[in-house]
């Protein structure tokens, strides 16, 4: 089973993420779990505070060392060899989250995801406690909750027995686009005539290698219009 905890100054967000669709059967079905630790509980004043101004001067405020690596430690223990849980920050200064790293991660026993608030956090509780950083992204949203939910969905879907169909993951666009290079093409279902659009013949043909042909095709032209860093940059998909 994969263990997932969360250090959050909001624990409450976590709490209907981790009930509904595949990630609440999951967890039902001890696959997986995931808890949400309030950093708050692990201040030491009375007003709970976890913030505090930056040194130097500038806006905003800067998260505090002691609670964080107190609840890091509390739920990791502390860093160094003896650890064998993966501390994640999740941060705009960190290394791209790819599909190879949900890939990666899932094979971990225990993660934790730290949510960062503000204007970042004291150097010092990244050297004490963190063992690495990842961002969703090249831009800044308020903060980690939301990007620990795309990471916590993107790594369950490799755990074995998450998905319903296995190959699901594997089949996934960017999946494909580390094994070939392309993202995933155009999909159809039922009705075949809606609104006067209809399904492509080939998928209907039943001819397995025409349909596989046809969606190769499908699949590089997609990603020539849409990424076509995919086929130009071999390094953007995770390859050597």
């Amino acid at each position: 089973m994969l263990r997932i905890d969360v250090i959050t100054i909001f624990p409450e967000l976590f709490e209907p993420f981790g009930r509904l669709g595949v990630l609440g059967r999951a967890i039902e079905r001890g696959l997986l779990s995931l808890r949400a630790h309030d950093l708050r509980g692990f201040a030491t004043d009375r007003h709970r505070t976890v913030d505090d101004v930056p040194y130097g001067g500038g806006p905003g405020m800067v998260m505090k060392p002691e609670p964080l690596v107190e609840a890091i430690e509390a739920v990791a223990g502390p860093k160094g060899a003896e650890r064998t849980a993966r501390v994640v920050l999740l941060s705009p200064q960190g290394v791209p989250f790819t599909q190879r790293t949900a890939e990666e991660w899932s094979r971990d026993e225990h993660l934790v995801f730290v949510c960062r608030r503000y204007e970042g956090i004291d150097q010092r509780a990244i050297e004490l406690a963190i063992n690495e950083e990842t961002t969703v992204g090249d831009y800044v949203v308020s903060g980690g909750e939301a990007p620990t939910m795309v990471l916590v969905e993107a790594v369950s879907r490799f755990v074995p027995g998450v998905l319903g169909n296995p190959e699901s993951a594997q089949t996934d666009s960017f999946q494909q686009s580390f094994q070939e290079g392309h993202l995933e093409g155009p999909q159809y279902t039922r009705p075949v005539d809606y609104r006067g659009r209809i399904v492509p013949p080939v998928l209907r043909s039943g001819d397995h290698g025409r349909i596989a042909d046809w969606r190769r095709k499908q699949a590089l032209e997609r990603t020539r219009q849409r990424r076509p860093d995919l086929i130009q940059d071999p390094a953007r998909r995770g390859e050597d």
